[in-house]
Parts: structure tokens; sequence; C-alpha cells
């Protein structure tokens, strides 16, 4: 009996335990309602001084807007010194660059996110409140830019010279595919990235995210382009030799566009005339010298994609291959050459206007 009654307290736990367990259950719930309290009071706090910053964040972007108008206006009507005209509207760029690149930036309203990103995301929202999150997807934009500029000068070489070597000057069906395969991704992945940029606030002129949307639906027609060979191989591949080639100029001009561009942005940012969520746009360049260096290189590739455009269409209308993907890439092609060319114009004559403004105002300053 004695031997039972100590075998029975040994297996089970004594009431000392027990009361101590029950009491820490009680103490971990108590602990989470407490919890669950404070983070509500601290959530409706924050949430009062949240909707405050918003308005007076809102107020001010406001107020910026209605200045510049009004400064504009005067302007036209020849009622503001032009002096002054160019400091008022300095100093507003300034305000909206330290209000849209600082923490209060989170607090503007969001920009519309637009059909492309509703179509692949979904209705989610993808404005980050955190500066820090906005400025680390800006970085991997431009990494993925850097990656893409080189693999966009090596994928079509590589084809070009294995089509001397192995295969007897005619490309085969897979390897081009594959290339075009790659620039759907390639355009796809900028798309989104950039439609994510400018919900966050970068100011992405919307003719490069509509030349990439050219140029995806593009890539995705060629991958239904059965790419004839043999018999009369060199004259049915024309305009496909003549698309890797200028896909190689591409690859060279974006390495050293987004070289010197990125240099040019950070002094535009310590200036005050840029904010760090901004990025270069694909037809600017950087200083004068690099002025004489891109621009040229800019204009001939421009006109030898427009070239490109013109052979794809004249190999369909003269029968040499009669397939309606030719025609509409050629169509595409020549598109995007003349938005490209155009584009670069404005943002020529914006920096010719604004040197010469830049030496009026010097020689202001000298009398």
């Amino acid at each position: 009996m004695g031997n039972d009654a100590k075998k029975s307290s040994s297996s089970s736990p004594s009431s000392t335990i027990l009361e101590a367990l029950q009491v820490e259950v009680s103490e971990a719930l108590e602990g989470a309602k407490e919890l669950q309290d404070s983070a509500s009071a601290f959530i409706s706090r924050n949430s009062t001084e949240e909707q405050s910053l918003r308005q007076r964040a809102q107020s001010l972007d406001s107020a910026i807007r209605r200045l510049r108008s009004q400064i504009y206006s005067l302007h036209n009507d020849k009622a503001l010194d032009p002096k002054l005209s160019d400091k008022l509207e300095e100093d507003l760029h300034r305000a909206t660059c330290v209000l849209t690149d600082g923490d209060a930036g989170s607090f503007l309203p969001p920009k519309a996110h637009g059909g492309f990103l509703r179509m692949f995301l979904g209705p989610i929202n993808v404005r980050s409140s955190s500066k820090d999150i906005q400025l680390k997807v800006k970085e991997e934009y431009n990494a993925y830019r850097d990656r893409t500029a080189l693999l966009f000068l090596l994928f079509p070489s590589t084809l070009l010279i294995l089509r001397s070597w192995m295969w007897d000057g005619c490309l085969p069906t897979f390897p081009v595919q594959a290339y075009q395969a790659w620039l759907l991704f390639l355009y796809t992945g900028l798309s989104l990235r950039e439609n994510i940029l400018r919900v966050n606030g970068s100011d992405i002129r919307p003719w490069w995210i509509y030349h990439h949307y050219c140029a995806m639906f593009m890539a995705m027609v060629s991958l239904t382009w059965d790419i004839q060979g043999q018999p009369n191989c060199a004259q049915k591949q024309r305009g496909v030799q003549l698309f890797l080639q200028w896909a190689m100029m591409q690859g060279v001009a974006m390495l050293l566009q987004n070289r010197y561009q990125r240099q040019r942005l950070y002094t535009r940012i310590a200036l005050g005339k840029a904010n760090r969520m901004d990025v270069v746009w694909g037809e600017t360049a950087g200083v004068d010298g690099q002025l004489w260096l891109l621009c040229p290189i800019l204009f001939i590739m421009q006109g030898f994609e427009a070239y490109v455009g013109l052979q794809l269409l004249k190999t369909a209308l003269f029968g040499v291959v009669t397939e309606w993907q030719v025609s509409l890439c050629g169509v595409l092609l020549i598109l995007m050459a003349i938005g490209n060319f155009v584009n670069t114009v404005q943002t020529l004559m914006v920096k010719s206007r604004f040197k010469a403004k830049m030496k009026k105002t010097k020689s202001r300053q000298e009398l």
C-alpha cells in the first residue's frame, strides 16, 4: 500500500506545479489582452496624427501647384520680372523636392496604379510609406537596367557569331525565338518596375513606359514568327540579322547612358533640382561633353531602328516573307524610332533653353 501511494505521487504532477502553471497561463492571457489594448490605443493615436499630417501634406502640395500656376500666368502676361520669376520657380521646385523626397512624401495622395499593374497584380497598393523601401526599389531598378544592358550586347552578338561559325550563315529558329522570349521578359519586367516607381513618386516620362509596351508587344508577336531558312536564307533573314545588329548598338548605348546619366542625376539631386526617387530617362544625356558623345550614337541608333523596320516591311511587301508578323514588327520599329527621335529632340530643346536662361541670368549679374 505504501509503495502504491509513493508511485501515484511520483507519476502525477504536484498540486503546487499545477497551480503555478495555471497562474502563468492566466498571466499570459491577461498580458495578451493588455498588449492588445495598448496596441489599439497606439494605432488609434497614430491614425489621428497620420490623418493630420496627410491633410497638411495635401494642402501644401495644392498650394505649391496653385503658386506655380499663378507665376506661370503672371510670366505670360509679362507682369512679373523674368529674373524674379526664375527664382520663384526654382524655390518652388526645391520645395517640391523637399516635400516628395523626404518622409512627408508618404503622406501625399498616391498616383493611380493604371491598368497595367492591375492586370498583373490586381487591386494591390504597391506604394510604400517607407522612404528606404522606395529607394531600394529604385536601386534594384537601376541594377536591373545595368544587367540587361550587358545582356542586350552579349545575346545578339553571340547569335551573330554562331551564325557565321557554326550555322553556315543561316540562323536556326529556336535560338532566335529564345532571344525574343528574353526580350518579352525584359520589357515586361521594365514596365512593371517603372509603373511601381511612378506610383512611389518617380518622375518617368510616359513615353518610355509606352515604348516598353510596344517593345513587349513586338517581342510577343515575333515569338509566333517562323524564322524561315533555306533556300535563299540570306534574303529571308536579312531583317532578323539587321535587328540583331541594332540590338548590339542599343546595348552599347544603354551601357554608356547608365553610367553618364546616373552621375548627372546625383548632381541634380545635390543641387535640389531632382528628388532621390527620380530615375534617368532613356533619351537624356549629361553635361556638354557627354552630349557630344551620346547624341550622335542615339540618332544613329534611332535611324538604324527605322531602317530595320523599313527592311522588314520591304520583305513583307515584295513577297520574300509573307507572314503578317513581319509587317507588324516593321511598323512597331518605325513608330518606336519616331517616338525616340521626338523625345530626344525635345530634351535637347529643353537643355538649350535652360542654358540660354542661365547665360542670360549670368550676364545680368555681371551688369
